[in-house]
């Protein structure tokens, strides 16, 4: 395995240089309407991580609830990212 001295490369949940890399995202329903209010969220993770050299392995939801006043349902998504350059 290489030495990675690219701050950039390097997990941001654990500052390290794991070949995995596991993040979650909450998506909140919108206050009206239907759909997802910040689905650009959970597209600028991917992104950001893809720019590292990561690719997304797997993504997972659950339903989070209702949570406080007019809120709407949340749904809890976790990705797996695959470093690239370790397969």
């Amino acid at each position: 395995m290489g030495s990675w001295n690219q701050e950039s490369r390097f997990s941001s949940a654990s500052g390290n240089d794991f070949p995995y890399v596991v993040m979650q995202v909450t998506l909140k329903e919108k206050l009206f309407g239907t759909g997802s209010g910040n689905l650009t969220d959970l597209e600028d993770v991917i992104n950001a991580q893809v720019a590292k050299g990561y690719r997304l392995h797997t993504m997972s939801t659950s339903n989070g609830g209702s949570k406080g006043f007019g809120g709407g349902d949340r749904i809890q998504a976790t990705l797996v990212f695959e470093r690239l350059d370790m397969r």
